[in-house]
């Protein structure tokens, strides 16, 4: 969990500004103050990664597509960068909106110390809520030994990385049975007479090719069913429709701004 040296974390995580690997010497007289809305610094992350996991329960939130060389994993929770359209100004999510294992787990992260060559448990110092006066829960206790809070944290980041290993593995399978392509999410605009305009072009990602899975041979579609990678494909698939979801919300928020009322 540890380090009595401060290996370098490098890279941009979304969220994480100011990692530093936890320990007592470091942050020993410090902890986490409750608010009222903990997830305001959630308000940044329009695409949130997802474990495999996940899958199940965040199809009616959001796509689930997949980016990047690594086909990672991505919830889509807004349209412009930046703006994650189901977080209150308040802080808190809007009912119903499943709230991804990444932005719960915030601000313990685990990095990679390519030196010591294992896992380093991290926190981000510059979380609004880790205080150095007035925290209701300390990162350590008197004695040096992680307090109940931070054992709670560390099961759930070991958790985390487990699915993030079995979301790894599932991706590897899809890649193997090429069912990966390329998709484009497209909005077409309505103008004042109920006229249609020119399709706008909303992203680019990969998804599973519904005509290659179609057209695996039936052992290969009986291996998906029994190693449980079908039922997370569907859900991929099924969260496809809610790209209708997110442009409907983001009309309905841009008719609020515009007239100070909802449509």
């Amino acid at each position: 969990m540890t380090t009595t040296g401060q290996p370098a974390i490098t890279g941009n995580v979304l969220f994480y500004s100011q990692p530093e690997p936890l320990s007592p010497e470091m942050h020993g007289k410090i902890g986490v103050k409750n608010m009222d809305g903990p997830f305001g610094f959630a308000k940044a992350g329009h695409a949130v990664p997802l474990t495999v996991g996940e899958f199940p329960s965040a199809v009616a939130t959001g796509p689930i597509i997949f980016m990047g060389e690594e086909k990672l994993p991505i919830l889509v929770m807004g349209l412009n960068a930046g703006d994650n359209m189901f977080l209150r100004p308040d802080g808190l999510f809007e009912a119903g909106v499943y709230v991804p294992a990444y932005i719960r787990r915030y601000p313990f992260i685990f990095a990679n110390d390519d030196a010591a060559k294992q896992m380093v448990l991290c926190i981000d110092r510059a979380a609004e809520f880790v205080v150095d006066k007035g925290f209701d829960q300390p990162f350590f206790e008197a004695d040096g030994q992680p307090s109940a809070y931070t054992k709670n944290c560390i099961e759930f980041c070991n958790n985390f990385e487990f699915e993030r290993q079995k979301t790894q593995s599932f991706i590897q399978i899809l890649n193997d049975l090429d069912l990966f392509e390329s998709k484009t999410a497209t909005f077409t605009p309505v103008d004042a007479n109920n006229q249609p305009g020119e399709p706008q072009k909303i992203a680019e990602y990969f998804g599973v090719s519904e005509e290659k899975l179609n057209k695996l041979p039936v052992e290969k579609y009986i291996e998906l069913r029994d190693n449980g990678a079908l039922p997370q494909i569907h859900a991929h698939l099924i969260s496809l429709l809610g790209w209708d979801r997110l442009v409907a919300l983001a009309l309905v928020k841009q008719f609020e701004a515009q007239n100070g009322r909802k449509p």
